[in-house]
């Protein structure tokens, strides 16, 4: 799936977070489930993390 390949994790993974909210529902055109792109940027950018506040120096 390349909504999943986008964000870096895999397709079950991804349709958990699309399940429990953390990633945003697929537009249908026809029978095709697409994502936005710009939509997964932003369901992305609220995640938790992308900054050294958990970085752990043990993992370096």
């Amino acid at each position: 799936m390349e909504a999943a390949a986008y964000i870096g994790i895999g397709a079950s993974k991804f349709d958990t977070m699309v399940e429990d909210g953390r990633m945003p529902k697929p537009k249908k055109i026809d029978s095709r489930r697409v994502w936005d792109k710009h939509a997964l940027d932003r369901f992305f950018d609220l995640l938790p993390g992308g900054d050294d506040s958990d970085n752990n120096p043990w993992d370096e």
